[in-house]
């Protein structure tokens, strides 16, 4: 493999291109009009812009990425995360138009993809499911006795489905018409597919996820597990490995488990299988990804593996190189997603112009963005930014670390998640360990940062006039702390 095509963009590109660099194999970029001037876009050694600003228009062109790839000579197209990357038509013709593909099969894409044949494939290995139906919903009727069989309240998910689209909570029978026809209208709107299926509704879980890797000689390990349990519209904000709840007992049954999916759909390359975990630490199989996820960062860190390498080890058909038994957890990593979205607006997406932005450094911190200074930030794509990962020996230090960063990290220009990630790490919930899918929900109030500002403000001010009474006046005894602040509490 002397050449690959990345199918993608901002720092999963970036991510990409360093990783083969260091391997000695030249990239390709493609980008959109408004990407033109993107870091990824230099840093490759070709370019080609393949498209104007709309995804559709441009990265979900597949046609135009395979006929680039052949056109600059590459060997092989990465296609990162989102896009494309999970698309098995995708897969299937880069295999056909004789290039290597990063990433799964299309068959496994395919099996898993769809959420009621990767629920049937892993059943037959015995993974633990969610009790609920393995087949789409027909009609109104047979959901009303689904529900009655498995008790309110349930979940009405797209079989096609992610992001939290096309899914849908019913706490009674009443509302179960008109959620079973909004599931179907917003599954067939977004997937073009408006299969559904009912699972019962596991009302505070933890979301964990395992790691996998696989070889195409049957070699299977997992790399434990990455908590992704502080999300907003079931996307997840930040992300930690290892969790903070996991005996060693039920890490490795989860790890087997993940390996059995695995194995159920003649896995290879890197993936990630998802579980729910209720308050018992019960886990139950949700889906698989087909893909590198975007928190793959931590597990690197938690492992020292580089899993862009190994999925080019691995596309080049190389068997891995270590065993379950060579793997263990070094440490604790917890990352942030730094996007471009307001946490006092209902984290909506933000848009503007990069005024001024500064990354953290020091040890443990490591930050992959694809953004510089002087850039605007379309409103075209995913709203993040960054990924600002800190990495410690236990995971208290790497929680200060992480507030330390965010400290350092310097943006201005749009609303951005820095502040909520510092207020959600130091939160008791977090800290102790002691929280689930609804973390946002129970314990996030947007004036909570606000507050923030105020108190952080009112130090500056108090510290500013502290300097200038000792350079006016050196006699003179500091200015009392105002009795209400919260800050001698937060920070002394």
């Amino acid at each position: 493999m002397q050449k690959i095509l990345v199918a993608n963009r901002g720092e999963i590109a970036l991510r990409v291109m360093r990783t083969a660099r260091e391997m000695g194999i030249r990239t390709v970029a493609v980008f959109s009009e408004a990407d033109r001037n993107m870091p990824f876009v230099r840093y490759a050694d070709e370019a080609c812009c393949i498209g104007p600003a709309p995804s559709v228009q441009s990265y979900l062109r597949a046609d135009k990425i395979i006929e680039v790839a052949k056109d600059t000579g590459a060997d092989a197209i990465h296609p990162g995360y989102g896009f494309l990357s999970e698309n098995a038509e995708f897969a299937q013709a880069v295999a056909d138009a004789g290039l290597i593909f990063i990433g799964p099969s299309a068959y496994s894409i395919r099996m898993m993809g769809d959420k009621i044949s990767a629920k049937q494939a892993a059943k037959k290995f015995q993974v633990p499911m969610v009790p609920g139906t393995d087949q789409p919903i027909q009609n109104l009727n047979e959901a009303r006795e689904i529900s009655k069989q498995t008790g309110f309240p349930i979940l009405i998910k797209a079989s096609a489905g992610g992001g939290g689209k096309g899914m849908r909570v019913v706490n009674e029978e009443a509302e179960l018409e008109e959620q079973l026809h909004m599931a179907k209208s917003e599954a067939m709107s977004a997937f073009s597919n408006d299969a559904v299926f009912i699972e019962k509704y596991v009302a505070a879980p933890r979301h964990i996820e395992i790691q996998v890797l696989g070889d195409q000689h049957d070699n299977y390990v997992y790399l434990f597990e990455r908590e992704c349990s502080i999300q907003r519209r079931h996307q997840k904000l930040i992300e930690e490995a290892p969790s903070s709840c996991l005996t060693p007992e039920i890490r490795k049954a989860m790890g087997e488990s993940a390996l059995a999916v695995c194995r159920a759909c003649k896995y290879y390359g890197a993936g990630t299988i998802e579980f729910l975990v209720d308050e018992n630490l019960n886990y139950y199989f949700l889906e698989m990804n087909t893909r590198l996820q975007v928190e793959h960062c931590v597990t690197e860190m938690i492992t020292g593996l580089d899993l862009v390498r190994e999925q080019i080890n691995v596309a080049r058909g190389e068997r891995l190189a270590f065993s379950q038994d060579d793997l263990e957890i070094r440490g604790h990593a917890i990352e942030l997603r730094v996007c471009a979205e307001d946490p006092q607006n209902q984290f909506l997406p933000d848009t503007g112009r990069l005024e001024l932005y500064q990354v953290p450094k020091g040890p443990g911190v490591r930050v992959d963005d694809g953004y510089e200074q002087g850039q605007d930030i379309p409103i075209f794509y995913d709203p993040m930014i960054a990924k600002l990962v800190a990495y410690a020996s236990t995971r208290d230090e790497a929680i200060s670390r992480l507030c330390r960063a965010i400290d350092e990290y310097k943006i201005k220009g749009f609303s951005n998640t820095l502040a909520f990630g510092r207020w959600a790490v130091q939160h008791e919930a977090f800290r102790s360990g002691h929280f689930d899918t609804k973390f946002i929900e129970h314990y996030f109030k947007p004036d909570m940062l606000s507050q923030e500002s105020e108190d952080e403000a009112e130090l500056a001010a108090f510290l500013a006039a502290t300097i200038w009474l000792k350079e006016e006046r050196p006699t003179s005894k500091p200015l009392a702390m105002v009795e209400h602040s919260g800050w001698k509490l937060r920070r002394r």
